[in-house]
């Protein structure tokens, strides 16, 4: 397994993949249409001085982990999913520090993030790497997301 900044040969691979998650495993039903970063990565979170980080197995995309920049040193992580048969194998550890090796490297401050109150899993991840559960009136920069029964969670570095 490799991990790689974001190619656009491999859109159509990551654009299937968080799809799968979002809506076959967790039920979220969340069409692409309602994700338009993922219709334009490179403009959405490379060019915006993010980035958007790729696991690859054998030339697949197995996992995928991004930030987005919201300026002042805050940062929020965006679609950090690892396919099934993947999980619990270090993939998403490996992709989350990479990721956060550039964030201590860009000098970000501040990491946000919403995540879907379903996903449990997930949140018991959040907590352990350092995140803390919060409030839509402690969040530190103005954010607009799609409240689909989402709970926020900050990582002060």
């Amino acid at each position: 397994m490799r991990i790689i900044s974001y190619r656009e040969e491999l859109k159509r691979q990551i654009i299937d993949l968080i799809l799968h998650i979002q809506n076959e495993e967790a039920k979220i039903n969340l069409p692409l249409h309602q994700q338009p970063d993922l219709l334009d990565i490179k403009d959405s979170y490379i060019s915006r001085g993010g980035e958007f980080l790729v696991a690859i197995e054998n030339g697949a995309v197995i996992g995928t982990i991004a930030f987005m920049n919201y300026g002042d040193h805050n940062a929020v992580l965006k679609k950090f999913f690892v396919q099934a048969e993947y999980r619990s194998q270090g993939i998403g550890l490996a992709l989350y520090k990479k990721l956060l090796g550039v964030l201590v490297e860009q000098g970000y401050k501040k990491v946000l993030l919403d995540t879907p109150a379903v996903a449990v899993k997930s949140h018991h991840f959040y907590e352990k790497a350092g995140f803390k559960m919060i409030s839509k009136q402690e969040l530190p920069f103005h954010y607009e997301y799609p409240d689909r029964d989402s709970l926020l969670y900050l990582l002060v570095l």
